[in-house]
């Protein structure tokens, strides 16, 4: 009997094409979201992984050169003499195309193990590839994906292809690096091939301005700086599933109560209740096999077209490059199917409880489910309030990053499910002040289809409130950077010199110019915690009228210049718990001294400011390429060709403060792409909601409308009363989620953000950015009514009058 007892309720979904569209629609639309959340994170990671590859090869226990010093060939030469096993390792930056290309210079014939040197495609065509790229005039070994980018930069250059090596990293033999980036005697580090450590008589013997270091000493791994902006995607993604999961609730109920009358023949019949529920788990199973189907190939799409943007973010917020190919994972496939499995289960399991609670012969009835569901408002209630009061906990007890995700959850759920109680209690208001009989009836209707329509409306509080406090959260912080940049880039010219010499020469030049000239110099400090930028400040107005300062002692700029301390960034400061007077662990020599704390937005790694003395004085070998110019805007165009012709520098070593700041300004803009589109994404899905639970629901108001036609209203009048009753519910919610959308930014600014970036953002309200999303919310209820109204009045007088003769 099981099988034709599943072909019979199977056969409900063939009357009621438009909701089993419904179904599969929302679920394939959660299933989509999330399991393109989950692409994209798993695609990072395997970047992520390869890049952990590269870094465990290539930072191994090195000999390196102190803050003050350098590293040179003949040191290289005198060690391996003197019986260290040793490889020598040449790193350096190119710019190509806006984007930094990490290149690394080793020693092919006695490398230490390189993922990537048995490429899988190389364009080698004869002998191996420790040939191809000896040969003159060399190879480079990289990514497919760097390869497109470094192509034209050096067009004499072979090109080796490997999918193993990370985006954004090359390899080559340390003549050719050299070479290219115009180093012929200089090193980075001596990589320590032996397998024993050194001993300490062998660690006393070495050159005063050479130092062991040990592996990962300044490493941060990519996973863990990126960690947090994976947790806001797959919140993200698991807002969005949970969003979509309401369609499939609410069209699951719907679809359990106009059954009833068929559950009862069923029984009737001799099915046995546990025989049902198995059928029904049956049923349910397929559909959401189906909508997986269908999701997955829809959140490839999707995955597919915001990887780029996701790729600019970790780009320029950490400055980790993951490859742009998306590429067909088991994990995330079977994650989705399994969450699409799951979230099914979970939207069935609230209609199983209220059949298994009903009883079974009771006639069809949406009342019966009404009333049930208006019995569980005050429990929805209660158990919203006690997750509001285990959020605030968990931020105040636990604190930190997973504190203030706990916090964040337990607070979108908590005003979900207070969110119809909130609802009936305004609407049973409104009724009380109304005394026209049809508004008193609007109201009245209202309060009878908050039942059905709660799923739909907790999905769209829930959006809206996602889109007000992350749109808050990204406007506050594009007019924080705007002003931030502002204050950095004061400076009307920036000029790079191609070496030292030349640098020295413009900077003589310049000053005969009579123009403000402020070098930018700086030295990297590496030490346990991380490393450390040092620049070092001319005493010039320029720096005591614009700089960033969050916290500063009295007279900051003259102590600062008498090299009485330093300054700190703001992630600095927080990494290492600084406050104004503390002192910093620096090598001997350097001030230490905490005389203020500036904002340093988007950089991942600590820095700090010192006088130009005191940096001259530590780190007299830093290199002197890059300066500001102060000047009058008029004047740059005429300047910048009298540098070229007197120094024949490129163009592009030549940067105007506007295009650094327009340049700037468009990564940002990039940077927060992905989080537009999921933002959009998730209101398109509430949206949605509304639209299905009203399509599906509209029948049931028959018994309801007949009535107040037979009364004199006519059909006209009742679709508009029924247009304006759905943008009063929107308008309701919408209203109910601002607040808690601006709790939301004010978490993700002050809560997620300082311990996620280390640094702490002001909130900005944006008054117009809420109207035009409680316009656009109005603006998808009128949309989602439309249908039902349309159906209404173009609904036969025969259809009304049969209400009548209907046993309800």
């Amino acid at each position: 009997m099981t099988g034709p007892a599943l072909f019979t309720l199977l056969s409900h979904w063939r009357q009621h094409r438009f909701q089993l569209a419904a179904l599969i629609v929302g679920l394939a639309l959660a299933t989509a979201l999330w399991m393109a959340v989950q692409a994209i994170n798993n695609q990072a990671k395997a970047s992520y992984a390869r890049a952990e590859n590269y870094a465990r090869q290539i930072d191994r226990p090195s000999l390196v050169p102190t803050s003050n010093n350098s590293l040179t060939l003949s040191d290289y030469v005198r060690l391996r003499r003197s019986g260290w096993k040793l490889a020598p390792i040449l790193e350096g930056r190119i710019k190509v195309a806006d984007q930094t290309i990490e290149i690394t210079g080793i020693d092919l014939l006695s490398p230490p193990q390189i993922p990537g040197l048995t490429p899988s495609e190389t364009t080698a065509q004869n002998g191996t590839l420790l040939i191809a790229m000896l040969r003159p005039p060399g190879g480079l070994l990289l990514h497919p994906q760097t390869a497109k980018l470094v192509a034209a930069e050096f067009p004499k250059i072979t090109l080796h292809l490997s999918a193993e090596l990370p985006p954004g990293q090359v390899i080559g033999d340390i003549s050719v690096v050299s070479r290219l980036l115009d180093a012929p005697d200089r090193l980075t580090r001596l990589i320590y091939l032996s397998p024993a450590p050194p001993s300490p008589s062998a660690l006393q013997a070495l050159p005063e301005h050479i130092q062991f270091e040990a592996a990962g000493a300044s490493r941060i791994a990519p996973g863990t700086l990126t960690e947090s902006f994976h947790l806001n995607l797959t919140a993200f993604g698991f807002l969005s599933f949970v969003v979509g999961l309401f369609i499939v609730q609410g069209t699951i109920g719907l679809a359990m109560e106009q059954r009833r009358g068929l559950f009862r023949t069923l029984r009737c019949l001799g099915l046995p209740f546990q025989n049902l529920v198995v059928i029904l788990a049956i049923e349910i199973t397929i559909i959401a096999c189906v909508s997986a189907f269908i999701g997955l190939i829809i959140g490839y799409f999707i995955a597919a077209s915001l990887l780029p943007g996701v790729a600019v973010t970790l780009s320029g917020l950490y400055g980790v490059e993951v490859d742009n190919g998306l590429t067909l994972r088991p994990q995330w496939v079977l994650s989705g199917l399994a969450m699409t499995l799951l979230g099914a289960g979970i939207a069935s399991c609230h209609s199983f409880f209220t059949l298994w609670h009903l009883p079974i012969l009771q006639a069809p009835s949406t009342q019966a489910r009404g009333q049930q569901v208006l019995r569980n408002f005050n429990g929805w209630a209660r158990a919203g309030v006690g997750l509001l009061g285990i959020g605030t906990l968990s931020l105040l007890l636990w604190g930190g990053l997973n504190g203030g995700f706990v916090f964040l959850g337990c607070l979108m759920l908590g005003t979900a499910l207070l969110l119809p109680f909130c609802l009936w209690h305004i609407l049973q208001a409104g009724q009380r002040l109304t005394r026209h009989p049809l508004g008193h009836w609007l109201w009245a209707d209202a309060r009878a289809q908050l039942p059905g329509l709660s799923l739909a409306l907790m999905a769209l509080m829930l959006a809206l409130a996602t889109n007000i406090g992350v749109g808050t959260m990204v406007s506050s912080f594009r007019v924080t950077f705007s002003d931030w940049l502002d204050q950095r880039l004061t400076s009307e010219l920036y000029v790079t010199a191609r070496d030292d010499t030349q640098g020295a020469a413009l900077h003589q030049w310049l000053a005969q110019q009579d123009l403000r000239v402020l070098p930018i110099r700086s030295q990297i400090l590496r030490d346990q915690a991380g490393q450390i930028t040092i620049y070092g400040v001319l005493d010039d107005p320029t720096y005591r009228d614009n700089w960033p300062m969050l916290e500063a002692q009295p007279k900051v700029w003259d102590r600062l210049a008498q090299g009485k301390g330093l300054l700190v960034s703001e992630q600095l400061a927080r990494r290492r718990k600084l406050s104004l007077g503390d002192t910093i662990l620096l090598p001997q020599g350097w001030p230490s001294t905490v005389l203020g704390i500036y904002s340093d937005y988007g950089n991942p790694h600590g820095q700090a400011i010192v006088s130009m003395a005191q940096l001259l004085r530590n780190a007299p070998q830093v290199p002197n390429q890059r300066f500001g110019l102060r000047l009058e805007a008029s004047d740059v165009p005429a300047l910048i060709k009298k540098i070229q012709d007197r120094f024949d520098l490129d163009r592009e070593s030549l940067v105007e403060q506007g295009k650094i700041k327009a340049a700037s300004k468009r990564v940002f803009d990039q940077t927060f792409l992905v989080t537009d589109s999921l933002k959009l994404l998730t209101l398109g899905v509430a949206s949605f909601a509304i639209f299905t639970s009203l399509a599906t629901l509209w029948s049931q108001r028959l018994p309801q409308l007949g009535p107040v036609w037979a009364m004199g209203v006519s059909r006209r009048t009742l679709a508009q009363i029924d247009i304006l009753r759905s943008l009063l519910m929107a308008g309701l919610t919408a209203l109910l989620a601002l607040p808690l959308g601006l709790v939301l930014s004010w978490a993700l600014l002050v809560v997620i953000n300082t311990e996620a970036f280390g640094w702490r953002l002001p909130v900005y309200l944006f008054p117009l950015d809420w109207l035009w999303l409680v316009t656009l919310s109005l603006l998808a209820a009128l949309l989602a009514a439309l249908l039902p109204a349309w159906r209404l009045f173009r609904l036969q007088p025969s259809a009304l009058l049969k209400v009548f003769s209907s046993e309800r």
